[in-house]
């Protein structure tokens, strides 16, 4: 794959030094420290117990004082405990779907908008994205913030833009094909599930479509899985990152080098701390990503605990952006399997089954516990070559699949290899684990 030109979408602000930086988020933590205190009783309750008033925080080094906000504290101030301005201030609210009870809502101003649709254009552009391309948006359009933050910030650019949502595959690629869609938006899991289709159909990514780029995000994803994508579709693979508390899609993202995501620092400061001590982590280390928005201005957000895992690095890039890089989501504290005693993330069995042959990424986790013992079985779908393959090759992948997760994960494993298609495909956030301890 050719190396491609970096663009920058906003260069005073993704470019400026470390030290202006620092200065401008100093500046803006003050006033949305005194905004969230003076507008939202409970960080205002939460901020008194801990005996810190506005006036401490003077600058980034402050924060370390700040306590810290959840997910649960936008389900126990539903509707709309935590907007820190007047609701005909809100002209949109999103959040998640509230399968398992209350969805989680964020409140936006005109202003909240204008910001994340300026956020989103630096991660499309980032991506390659200018205003002749035509962005082709996979995500679903409602509550959730994914299909309508790519839309905003392709229309910021001035791009065209196929606002499919997700579902229809076979008319998604019809569209690409005869539309001629340069960037694709949606899951990483989705984007598998359309090169796979647009192969069965028939079709050469390389001569049919005109896709350059995809910005994949909603869902934990390897980089072996984004070498398979660029493999499958032909095209750079771009990671974004995003959360419905935050913003949405854009509070980070890869650009071409793929060496990390680009924090939008001057909206929103991130910290990595010690999951257990709420300690702050230096630059390096791995542990729980936490951000706090510092223009948001309908449901600000101070020291949110994201439960990601991952580090932080401060170096320039070789695009010529300054900002912090977050590495790649490694796992989350609250979706970390617990097997005997063993920490197991999805994402590890992910990265062994992408370098099998023979094997499909589209992988379950199943556990249990069996006579007092935690049990785990993989399965794991085959290609339709491998599925008429004869049964000792089909052994013989199964053993190979068992003894690399033994060796990456340090735990024995029930590895089933399963029929091509048997595993149910997924238009939005993939469902990979079965955990049969909780019912």
């Amino acid at each position: 794959m050719e190396k491609r030109e970096h663009k920058i979408f906003n260069h005073q602000m993704e470019c400026m030094s470390r030290d202006e930086r620092l200065q401008l988020q100093s500046e803006r933590l003050v006033k949305t420290v005194r905004h969230e205190y003076d507008n939202v009783p409970m960080y205002r309750a939460r901020m008194d117990e801990k005996g810190v008033r506005p006036e401490d925080i003077r600058s980034i080094e402050d924060l370390k004082y700040l306590p810290f906000m959840e997910k649960t504290d936008l389900r126990d101030q539903w509707p709309f405990g935590l907007l820190a301005v007047p609701k005909r201030e809100i002209v949109r609210v999103h959040g998640s779907s509230g399968t398992t009870g209350h969805p989680i809502i964020s409140g936006y101003t005109k202003n909240d908008l204008e910001v994340w649709s300026e956020m989103m254009a630096r991660t499309l552009t980032a991506a390659g994205c200018g205003p002749d391309d035509i962005v082709h948006v996979s995500y679903g359009f409602g509550l959730f913030t994914g299909g309508f933050g790519a839309y905003q910030g392709a229309d910021k650019i001035g791009a065209m833009v196929i606002p499919m949502s997700s579902g229809n595959t076979q008319r998604q690629i019809m569209m690409m094909k005869e539309l001629g869609s340069t960037i694709l938006c949606c899951t990483p899991s989705y984007a598998t599930y359309l090169g796979e289709t647009i192969r069965e159909m028939g079709l050469d990514p390389n001569r049919d479509l005109k896709l350059k780029a995809g910005c994949f995000g909603a869902e934990p994803w390897t980089e072996e899985m984004r070498y398979h994508i660029e493999e499958l579709l032909g095209i750079d693979a771009c990671d974004i990152y995003g959360l419905t508390e935050i913003c949405g899609p854009g509070v980070s993202f890869a650009c071409l080098e793929k060496d990390g995501m680009h924090i939008n620092e001057d909206h929103v400061i991130a910290e990595i701390i010690n999951p257990a001590t709420g300690e702050q982590l230096p630059y390096g280390q791995s542990g729980e990503l936490v951000f706090t928005t510092i223009t948001k201005e309908g449901t600000p957000m101070i020291r949110y605990r994201t439960h990601d895992i991952c580090s932080l690095n401060p170096t320039p890039c070789a695009c010529g952006r300054t900002t912090v890089r977050m590495t790649r989501i490694t796992g989350r504290t609250d979706d970390m399997l617990i097997i005997r005693g063993v920490n197991v993330f999805p994402s590890q069995i992910e990265s062994v089954l992408v370098n099998v042959d023979g094997v499909a990424p589209h992988y379950m986790l199943i556990v249990d516990r069996v006579n007092s013992s935690d049990t785990m079985e993989v399965q794991v779908e085959m290609t339709e070559e491998m599925f008429s393959d004869t049964v000792s090759h089909i052994e013989q992948v199964r053993r190979t699949i068992t003894e690399r997760i033994k060796s990456v994960v340090g735990i024995s494993t029930n590895v089933k290899l399963v029929a091509p298609k048997s595993i149910p495909r997924s238009e939005g956030k993939a469902k990979r684990v079965i955990d049969n301890r909780k019912l």
